[in-house]
């Protein structure tokens, strides 16, 4: 495609808000000698879901503004004026499209019900003469070098990832070129407040695990820091079961959720790494983790509203509860299991949980409980800084024995305790907040 000096592209960022390795931002720059941008809170992700939770909490609210402030800023290095508003992205693209005279929008792709249903609502409101440039932009593992049918796709992790490691390649992250902005625009937005979306101002805990702000720099920052500042990477095998500080795992996974980094990034730091320094079981495991969270994006795909059935995508039927008193007191913290008690009160406090702490949680609340899971995975919806659609309800239905754990395990609560606190650490940590 031929640039266009008259025609302006527009990127509508959504969960990939970067500069870096960001395929809307390269075409739409290679394509327009003019780009603009946008982000939309959308006020929908701030109302209270079915089951009674808030879409979003104040962790993720706050880890959101920090990464759009961010992005605003980074943005500004290729001549990119990024507009924000609290606002339906239904109205704000179609008063843009129609102030600028916008031709082309680029956005990533997504698939699941809500984000397919905002996309609807924008294209209804939109004339028909408008070029819409989605690309999947959130995989390590792109989709046309995976698989040719989606229904494909194997049932279990290991057959995917034998199959992904034999057959596909990681691409190369996507270069980005300056725009060249050759008349000024006026750009009276905003970021919303804390308090706009709902929330009170709060200071981050004292003893939270993930003490980090939200954004690219912020990302980039602790890429380096893990990788070659610490070498962390080189132990991650055997650290990412920890529970206290803040360099027991990478913590990449907040800037991915909403792609404030890509996977692909992250991917060739640690091939740099291993070229510079060394390979080992560690630097293959965060790459293993990143194709786990692949697997999970390509059965959401698969399945489709699936994921958020009770029946799973096993479509398996059994006796759930909805026992509100039950719930209130997981989420509480005052269980008979003083291991989930922690890890409940760590996420109520901080956002943050551990992925050792969410398998027992998780566990508990299905397997012991004998509570709908969908009201667990509402509420980490709700709470989790590092939320991801597709992670989330994918081990949730995991646990929960109606997804793709063909054994429907259970975890022993108090034999992982033993294991994993040995010497009660992490519940001291967190337990004694009780008493405040």
């Amino acid at each position: 495609m031929q640039k266009t000096q008259n025609n302006i592209g527009l990127v509508w960022f959504r969960n990939d808000l970067r500069v870096h390795d960001n395929t809307s931002i390269s075409n739409a720059l290679q394509n327009h000698d003019i780009v603009l941008a946008c982000y939309c809170f959308d006020p929908r992700y701030y109302e209270t879901s079915q089951f009674g939770f808030k879409k979003t909490e104040k962790f993720r609210a706050k880890f959101l503004l920090e990464t759009v402030a961010d992005l605003k800023q980074n943005l500004k290095t290729l001549n990119i004026e990024l507009f924000v508003y609290h606002e339906y992205p239904e109205n704000v693209l179609k008063a843009m499209v129609d102030t600028y005279s916008i031709s082309d929008i680029y956005c990533q792709s997504e698939w699941t019900s809500e984000e397919v249903n905002v996309f609807t609502k924008v294209k209804s409101q939109l004339p028909e003469h408008i070029n819409y440039h989605e690309t999947y932009d959130q995989f390590l593992f792109h989709p046309e070098d995976v698989v040719s049918d989606i229904q494909n796709i194997p049932k279990v992790f290991t057959v995917f990832r034998k199959k992904l490691e034999k057959q596909s390649l990681v691409r190369a992250c996507t270069s980005i070129e300056s725009a060249i902005s050759n008349k000024p625009f006026k750009n009276d937005t905003a970021l919303p407040t804390l308090q706009a979306l709902g929330f009170e101002p709060f200071e981050t805990h004292p003893n939270s695990a993930f003490p980090f702000k939200g954004g690219e720099s912020s990302a980039l920052k602790r890429l380096e820091y893990y990788c070659f500042e610490t070498k962390k990477l080189g132990v991650y095998k055997k650290t990412r079961n920890g529970l206290v500080g803040t360099d027991y795992s990478s913590k990449f996974s907040s800037w991915l959720a909403n792609g404030s980094i890509s996977a692909r990034t992250i991917y060739w730091q640690v091939k740099a790494f291993e070229k510079k320094h060394f390979i080992n079981q560690s630097t293959y495991w965060l790459i293993f983790e990143l194709i786990w969270r692949d697997f999970f994006k390509y059965i959401s795909m698969k399945h489709g509203n699936a994921i958020f059935s009770i029946g799973g995508i096993l479509k398996k039927n059994y006796e759930w509860k909805s026992d509100q008193d039950l719930i209130q007191k997981w989420i509480d913290g005052d269980t008979k299991s003083a291991f989930v008690n922690a890890n409940m009160i760590e996420l109520k406090k901080t956002g943050w949980m551990s992925n050792r702490g969410r398998q027992n949680v998780a566990s508990f609340f299905a397997k012991d409980m004998l509570l709908d899971w969908r009201i667990g995975a509402a509420y980490f919806e709700a709470m989790l800084i590092d939320y991801d659609v597709h992670s989330n309800y994918g081990n949730w239905m995991y646990v929960a024995g109606v997804g793709n754990d063909p054994r429907d395990r259970k975890f022993n609560v108090d034999l992982q305790a033993q294991r994993y606190d040995v010497h009660g650490k992490f519940q001291k940590l967190w337990l004694q907040e009780t008493l405040f």
